[in-house]
């Protein structure tokens, strides 16, 4: 059910930051894109990841933030994917750590794109509704 490998969903238009990108430059990017992961890598090699969570949890003012690099607070301990890996390999990482991404690298550890709990749910979705239900959507909103 969850065989297919891991390129066929993963966004491979990441946006990244470097280590010493500021947290004020990632919460920017957390505001206008609409995402929640920022990978960090130095060249293409992934290095760490911040999450929007981790911005906010620390609870400063935005003028705080201009100042403090991203290597401050990254996480770096993380779990990679390869991108011929199965869907279920990342249902089962994401589900298992409560993470909501993750990271989809090669044997190098360059960052190719990444996987989120919504990528996840969406090909679930498409996979038992193929028809996507849009005739539905309005007459239930």
């Amino acid at each position: 059910m969850m065989n297919e490998p891991l390129h066929t969903i993963m966004s491979a238009q990441v946006v990244t930051l470097s280590p010493g990108s500021t947290l004020g430059e990632a919460r920017e990017i957390f505001m206008t894109k609409r995402i929640h992961h920022i990978p960090i890598v130095d060249g293409k090699k992934l290095v760490g990841l911040i999450t929007s969570w981790d911005i906010f949890k620390l609870g400063l003012s935005a003028v705080a933030y201009q100042d403090m690099r991203v290597s401050e607070v990254m996480t770096t301990h993380l779990a990679a994917l390869e991108p011929d890996q199965h869907i279920g390999a990342a249902a089962e990482v994401l589900m298992e750590h409560l993470f909501h991404a993750v990271p989809i690298v090669n044997d190098k550890r360059e960052l190719l794109g990444i996987v989120t709990t919504y990528d996840v749910l969406r090909y679930e979705y498409v996979k038992e509704y193929p028809e996507h239900l849009d005739r539905f959507i309005p007459e239930n909103m």
